[in-house]
């Protein structure tokens, strides 16, 4: 027994001396609970509202009030156009519902006993659309409950609901997009992840070293292949998008396959990244694979609505590049926008490639020296 104990007793000594065996155990379980706590939740919140509000009455100033006031929206700007109602969502990305009232609204409450109310919502994430509509349906109808109870004659708001983009709320016009980000990010960076470490354990990489080649050129060599391939994986999934799922590209295609392209180039990048600083291939199969559907699947937008997050969260998310790709596929793929309307994804995207290149080139050199 006394032999026993101190072999455990042993076992544990190995365990606490090795740090990032025990980061693993007990930071792993602490960060999964705070990433799926606060993160993974169907609730919307702080959801960017725009108001048409042609009556100015009192019974629209409380409903907007009301509106403004509960968690789920941010009453953020007010329209002096019908006109504007529309280019809202294209102009302001950010915004993801327009309440429009009625002229003489109070008025026709009154007098009537009837108003409506329209609620146009983005419906490129057709869960989230009908979720805000629900909302704010709610809403309107718990006012119109207190207007009941001192009303002389039956009083009825009509809310009409009304999708953008996506008017048969069709959930592959959602996944799609998400998928496509999920898909590059994995594959792209798993396959160039082994590309270095592979000449690593199989002996080879004396022989890269002592060529006359420079680092960049081993690197874009390396890369070149798989970002063929991955233009192979490109059209397949937009093909299969397109004439299978039915999800249309109503925007500019040259600007959907150029920052495709450049999102390619991006997890390629962070895929060679991984490659110089792992030992084995088992290592950056693992860090490129199970390291990486986590934040790509919560992290980006592709499930969870970010908005509704911590905002500590939220910033991590600005790190994850599936976020950019996945907001600039909708836009350019759902909403039919130009690429005058993805620049700042495109800038996004197109640093952090370069940030990418630069820290593999510099890993890369150090390991020559």
């Amino acid at each position: 027994m006394k032999q026993f104990l101190s072999f455990v007793k042993k076992e544990f000594y190995h365990i606490f001396r090795d740090t990032r065996t025990m980061m693993i155990i007990l930071g792993i379980p602490v960060i999964q609970m705070l990433l799926f706590g606060f993160a993974i939740t169907t609730e919307v919140r702080n959801v960017q509202v725009a108001v048409f509000d042609p009556s100015k009455d009192i019974s629209t100033e409380r409903i907007i009030n009301r509106l403004d006031a509960s968690k789920y929206f941010h009453v953020v700007k007010m329209l002096n156009n019908p006109d504007e109602i529309n280019s809202i969502f294209k102009k302001d990305h950010n915004i993801n519902l327009v309440i429009v009232f009625d002229e003489n609204f109070n008025e026709n409450l009154l007098h009537t006993g009837e108003a409506s109310v329209q609620l146009i919502a983005d419906a490129t994430d057709p869960n989230q659309a009908t979720t805000l509509t629900g909302y704010a349906t709610n809403i309107i109808n718990s006012y119109q409950q207190e207007l009941l109870e001192g009303a002389k004659i039956p009083i009825q708001i009509k809310p009409e609901v009304r999708m953008l983009y996506n008017p048969q709320i069709k959930s592959a016009y959602n996944f799609v997009p998400g998928v496509m980000g999920l898909i590059f990010m994995l594959i792209c960076a798993m396959m160039t992840s082994i590309s270095i470490v592979r000449e690593k354990e199989t002996g080879t990489m004396e022989i890269l070293l002592a060529s006359p080649v420079k680092p960049i050129y081993i690197i874009v060599a390396k890369a070149i292949p798989y970002f063929v391939i991955s233009m192979v994986n490109l059209t397949t999934i937009l093909l299969l998008s397109v004439y299978i799922l039915k999800v249309p590209v109503t925007g500019n295609f040259y600007s959907l396959i150029g920052i495709s392209l450049l999102f390619i180039m991006v997890a390629l990048s962070l895929g060679i990244l991984i490659s110089t600083i792992a030992q084995t291939q088992v290592a950056a199969m693992l860090v490129s694979g199970m390291g990486m559907i986590l934040p790509v699947m919560i992290l980006s937008g592709m499930i969870f609505p970010i908005e509704s997050m911590p905002v500590i969260l939220q910033w991590v998310s600005d790190i994850i590049p599936a976020k950019w790709y996945i907001s600039a596929v909708r836009k350019l793929m759902i909403q039919g926008l130009g690429i005058t309307a993805v620049y700042k994804e495109l800038s996004v995207l197109l640093g952090m490639f370069v940030f990418l290149i630069f820290v593999s080139l510099k890993n890369f050199k150090t390991r020559l020296d």
